[in-house]
C-alpha cells in the first residue's frame, strides 16, 4: 500500500501515524510537507495526523485546511482515494469541507488525554470492516477541541445514512450524540478524534486500533 502522511507546522502525531501504517502494511509512507502541491503518484491512502497545526490559531484546522497540499487531498478524495484524518486531522477535514460539522472546545473546557471506550457503529466502511458493529473498543484521546457539533438536520442525515463510524461509550467532550468519528457520503473519508495509531500492539497496552489499518490494507490490496 502506497501512502502519504501530510505534515503541517505544529503536527506532532505524524510520526506516530507513519509508524502505525508501516507496522501494519510493511511500507513506510511518504511524509509530505504541507507546501507541496501534488501527492505521490499512485497514492492509495492519505493520512492527516493530529497535533496543533499552525498553533490552532483562528479555529483548530482552519489555516491548515487552506495549505497548498489540501487542494490535492480534496481532489484525491473526490476521486475515491481513502483519506484518514485523526484528531487535528479530523478538524482539518471538516474545515476543508470533506466532512460536515465542526469540532468545538470540549464541553468541560479542559484538555482530555486518556483512553476512552468507543462503540463501533458501522462496520461496513473500508475503515471499520475488521470490526463488528456494536463492538466496544478502547482508543486513546488527546484533545482540547474535540466536541463534534452540527445542526440537527445534519446530525439526522449522518445518522440516517449510517455515517457514524465510532461513538463514545462514555462521557468525554460533549460531542453531539456522542459522535467520535464519521465518514463522508462516499465512505472513503474518515475523521475521528481518538488516535487508533496509539493502540496497535502490546507495547501500547492494546491493539484495538490495529484493525482500522488492517482493514485499509485489505481494501486497497
Amino acid at each position: 500500500m502506497k501512502s502519504a502522511v501530510i505534515v503541517f507546522p505544529g503536527s506532532n502525531c505524524d510520526r506516530d501515524l507513519a509508524v502505525a501504517i508501516e507496522t501494519v502494511t510493511g511500507r513506510a509512507p511518504t511524509m509530505l510537507w504541507h507546501r507541496e502541491t501534488e501527492l505521490p503518484e499512485g497514492c492509495d491512502l492519505i493520512a492527516v495526523p493530529g497535533g496543533f497545526s499552525y498553533g490552532d490559531y483562528l479555529r483548530s484546522g482552519a489555516m491548515a485546511a487552506r495549505s497548498p497540499v489540501m487542494k490535492a487531498v480534496v481532489a484525491a478524495a473526490e476521486r475515491g482515494v481513502p483519506v484518514l484524518g485523526v484528531c487535528n486531522g479530523f478538524q482539518i477535514l471538516t474545515e476543508a469541507g470533506l466532512l460536515p460539522g465542526a469540532l468545538m472546545r470540549n464541553a468541560g473546557l479542559s484538555f482530555v488525554c486518556r483512553r476512552v471506550a468507543l462503540t463501533v457503529e458501522n462496520s461496513q466502511s473500508i475503515f471499520t470492516s475488521r470490526y463488528n458493529a456494536g463492538e466496544e473498543i478502547t482508543i486513546p484521546v488527546a484533545h482540547h477541541d474535540g466536541n463534534f457539533t452540527a445542526d440537527d438536520a445534519t446530525l439526522d442525515r449522518i445518522e440516517g445514512e449510517g455515517r457514524v463510524a465510532f461513538r463514545y461509550a462514555e462521557k468525554v467532550n460533549g460531542s453531539a450524540r456522542g459522535i467520535a468519528g464519521i465518514v463522508n457520503q462516499a465512505g472513503n473519508v474518515l475523521g475521528m478524534m481518538p488516535h487508533p495509531e496509539r493502540m496497535i500492539g502490546p507495547e501500547h497496552g492494546g491493539s484495538d486500533g490495529r484493525k482500522l489499518f488492517e482493514g485499509l490494507l485489505e481494501a486497497v490490496a
